[in-house]
């Protein structure tokens, strides 16, 4: 009992961390917070988040995980980018992911956004070498990157009531 009740302590605690890790960059988001489940759900040998729950958890993981990436792209193309515009806009996400990661100092997932709405800009820039129709693709994407921070939160809100409805549970 005292085991138990400490493994939902702790693993309470980190999926809030990983809640606040959607909106704070420097911190792991929905992705960890489905790190965190699984290793409750081992440890618990799936007593309590059954195989069932874990599947659903799992898909709501990965929506999570990879929100900024499409819904950015929804974004782009909401906004009449081209489809070259939003091929660019994933490559410079994973470039960005990359540089922000490994030599700025500012993280993958500042780097991915900022690596995606410089390449759409770019993009749509050299396609129309028009200044509006590029800041309007632009815009797009940073809409849908700030509704992906919004579904994250959603997901991540979700994935923790889950939890503990099904801990509750028993």
């Amino acid at each position: 009992m005292v085991w138990s009740a400490l493994a939902f302590g702790i693993a309470f605690a980190l999926l809030v961390v990983g809640l606040l890790g959607v909106i704070l960059p420097a911190i792991p988001g929905v992705g960890f917070m489905w790190v965190v489940i699984l290793v409750y759900a081992v440890l618990e040998r799936f007593a309590t988040i059954d195989p069932y729950t874990f599947a659903a958890l799992t898909v709501l993981g990965l929506a999570g995980s990879t929100a900024d990436l499409w819904m950015g792209q929804l974004g782009a193309k909401v906004s009449g980018a081209s489809i070259w515009s939003t091929l660019a806009s994933m490559g410079g996400a994973l470039l960005g992911g990359w540089t922000g990661l490994l030599f700025a100092g500012i993280g993958a997932v500042p780097g991915a956004v900022i690596g995606s709405v410089l390449a759409v800009f770019l993009a749509e820039y050299l396609k129309h070498r028009e200044w509006k129709p590029a800041w309007r693709a632009t815009l797009g994407v940073m809409v849908g990157f700030t509704l992906s921070t919004v579904v994250q939160f959603c997901i991540g809100v979700a994935m923790l009531a889950i939890f503990v409805w099904q801990v509750m549970r028993g």
